[in-house]
């Protein structure tokens, strides 16, 4: 089966859209980036403050609500269209529930080449990411860090700690093309 979907899962500054965006510009065909981000971007200003959507706490993300769900299951039928239909898609995600959110997603994908990719990052190295970059909560990579991959099964994982994109694209399209 042609791989039309790459999932990349990691917790926030671990490196996810960097890798994304990498992968992009070295395949062949066109591919698209979308994900979380994407998505909550286009989500209304409060989106979860009612308690239907999700609110992101740096202990504990959750629960989510079922409008959230509802939402996202229609995102998530979209990108398989996309990726069904010869536009093939770079999906950058954060499972904030972990298993839960990759059994949501495999459901959603069944019948689309996916690989499913890990993306991991020492704490460390990705809380002093967080404080540079200046855009995400201070506390929320270190939060994330195992709980996004608690349960999850991966095709390839790669670790970006030492700041290699380039050996990690190469990493998942090695596997991409066995």
């Amino acid at each position: 089966m042609t791989t039309e979907l790459i999932v990349l899962n990691g917790a926030s500054s671990a490196g996810t859209s960097t890798i994304a965006r990498r992968l992009q510009a070295v395949v062949r065909r066109t591919w698209l980036v979308l994900g979380l981000d994407a998505l909550g971007s286009a989500l209304p200003q409060g989106f979860g403050e009612t308690g239907d959507g999700v609110h992101f706490d740096l202990n504990r993300t959750g629960p989510m609500g079922d409008e959230f769900r509802r939402v996202e299951a229609a995102w998530l039928c979209g990108v398989r269209s996309l990726a069904s239909s010869g536009v093939p898609v770079i999906l950058d995600e954060v499972f904030l529930d972990g298993a839960v959110d990759e059994r949501i997603r495999r459901r959603a994908f069944d019948g689309v080449g996916a690989v499913w990719v890990g993306v991991t990052c020492d704490v460390t190295v990705a809380a002093e990411r967080e404080e540079q970059r200046g855009d995400r909560a201070i506390g929320l990579a270190a939060a994330q860090s195992t709980r996004v991959h608690e349960g999850v099964t991966y095709d390839v994982v790669v670790d970006t700690t030492d700041g290699d994109r380039e050996r990690c694209v190469r990493e998942i399209l090695n596997h991409v093309r066995q």
